[in-house]
């Protein structure tokens, strides 16, 4: 990654963001101080909250209507997003709060009015959830033995760390989030600059990153892989799938949700995440981009995340019986329509079987040249895709083939629903030791024009140029219908705007199918 390239995304991501990243802040009244009515049912009221530390937290707490003395109601705790204030949850706390609930809903530290600086998901944020925990016991009429986290994006990964940490904890709802955070950010080995931007820029502009964090920060956009084994370390410290049996044994109840398209939090890493919970669980993905699938829910308006998230509290904190538990836990929606389909688990999800399309054909590339295949743009693309079906494109016959390795399929003349992860298999002969390639797999129409299905980078560091080495790559998973008449293709490149990029000047890519290993790809399908 050239300074340059990464200087040029911060400033564009930070123009972005100066245009309207984050909500205004609400002015908030100290502890004791009077109320504010939402209307005549739930009533607000915002407060000075001590958090882990002696550090202070703005938030406000929804109170059921006619709470009186020696009732006790269920405790939500809501942590706030990356950058976003306490107001973020104010349309789905009353809903709660009048479903009968206490939610108290705080703004994260280090951003806007709460004190200290931004840990991402460090000890601190952790320790602060169980002591707004233990201030709501202490100031609400919450019930200490029924208390759920919830939130999206940076909340949710809060909110899974603390659930491993905190045995109060009996159900979480995490949407749009990580539990890994390696494998969201630094998927492949490579660096996916754009989001790591976008966070960064949004951090500055509403908060006070800590010197770990604006250290880190540098040497991530940097690629210091003289860095490398520590950024990896302060990842897995923040999270979840390292805690995954701290979680397991405190039997907390836990429902994902994430999109399809997540550029910033990709799919693959909360259903592997999903797979290792033995718990109550439940797993959603549906079409759409970083929250876009809950977005609408914040604004009060009706959404389905929410809808099942208001449902696996009442089952799991009010021990209703809404049948969210007898349901497939893993409930998804294929980005092509509008139906949902439930499976048992993860693995069910591809159970029609896997297509392998066979990459016979050897290609040499010139790395360093953009071919015109990419993954689209951070938070953008897929959002296009979500509400007018309408994902990145490119001219497949029109790619330069200096640039770009392409495999197709035959027409097909039935449709393929493919469901799951898309698996690359092939050998790699580099001209230099580093280096970076990107795996695209089009649905390509009639006149060549192919609709992005997934894509996924893959880096490379220390290997000996004119060897080659195996390469086992997973694509980001997802739903999609390929229809009758369509073929796939397989593409492959060396530049993306999504990704940072290690290609030495002058390097070149061979990409081969030995005899005794055979390069394909690997496709799931749903049953039909």
């Amino acid at each position: 990654m050239r300074r340059t390239t990464t200087a040029a995304a911060v400033a564009t991501l930070l123009a972005a963001a100066a245009l309207g990243l984050a909500p205004h802040q609400a002015q908030a009244a100290p502890a004791g101080g009077p109320a504010a009515t939402a209307d005549a049912s739930a009533q607000i009221r915002f407060h000075d909250i001590p958090g882990s530390g002696g550090v202070t937290l703005k938030g406000n707490v929804f109170t059921p209507a006619g709470a009186g003395s020696g009732r006790t109601y269920p405790l939500i705790v809501l942590p706030t997003s990356w950058g976003l204030p306490q107001t973020e949850y104010l349309a789905q706390a009353k809903k709660l709060a009048d479903s009968g609930y206490v939610v108290v809903s705080y703004t994260s530290r280090g951003f806007w009015l709460s004190g200290g600086s931004i840990e991402v998901a460090g000890p601190p944020d952790i320790a602060d959830v169980s002591a707004v925990i233990d201030w709501a016991l202490a100031n609400s009429p919450a019930d200490a033995d029924r208390i759920g986290l919830g939130g999206v994006s940076y909340a949710a990964g809060i909110t899974l760390l603390a659930s491993a940490h905190d045995p109060r904890v009996k159900a979480v709802v995490a949407m749009s989030g990580w539990a890994d955070l390696i494998e969201s950010i630094y998927s492949g080995r490579t660096q996916h600059v754009q989001a790591a931007a976008m966070l960064g820029a949004a951090g500055y502009l509403t908060g006070r990153p800590g010197p770990e964090l604006q250290s880190l920060l540098g040497n991530f956009l940097d690629s210091r892989l003289d860095q490398e084994q520590q950024m990896i370390a302060w990842g897995r410290k923040r999270s979840a799938s390292e805690q995954v049996d701290r979680i397991n044994a405190n039997g907390t109840a836990v429902m994902l949700g994430n999109a399809w398209g997540d550029t910033i939090f990709p799919p693959n890493q909360y259903a592997k995440f999903y797979e290792r919970l033995t718990g109550p669980k439940r797993l959603e993905f549906r079409p759409g981009d970083h929250a876009t699938a809950e977005g609408t829910g914040l604004l009060g308006l009706p959404n389905d995340t929410w809808t099942n998230a208001h449902r696996w509290f009442d089952r799991y904190l009010k021990g209703e019986r809404n049948g969210v538990d007898t349901e497939a836990p893993v409930q998804i929606k294929s980005r092509s329509d509008n139906g949902y389909e439930g499976y048992a688990d993860w693995k069910s999800v591809g159970s029609g079987g896997t297509e392998k399309l066979a990459l016979s054909d050897s290609e040499h590339l010139f790395a360093n040249v953009d071919s015109g295949a990419n993954g689209g743009i951070l938070l953008l693309s897929s959002a296009l895709d979500q509400f007018v079906k309408a994902p990145p494109i490119a001219s497949v016959p029109l790619l330069p083939r200096a640039f770009a390795a392409v495999w197709q399929s035959q027409r097909y003349a039935e449709a393929r629903r493919i469901r799951g992860t898309v698996k690359l298999h092939t050998t790699v002969t580099p001209t230099k030791g580093d280096g970076t390639f990107v795996a695209y797999l089009y649905d390509v129409g009639p006149l060549g024009i192919g609709k992005l299905v997934s894509n996924a980078p893959y880096t490379f560091h220390g290997k000996a140029p004119g060897r080659a080495f195996g390469v086992d790559l997973e694509l980001f998973s997802t739903a999609y219908d390929v229809p009758a008449g369509h073929r796939l293709a397989l593409v492959v490149d060396t530049v993306d705007p999504l990704y940072i990029e290690h290609n030495p000047i002058g390097a070149q890519l061979t990409f081969s199918s030995p005899r005794t290993d055979p390069s394909y790809v690997s496709v799931p399908l749903r049953e039909q």
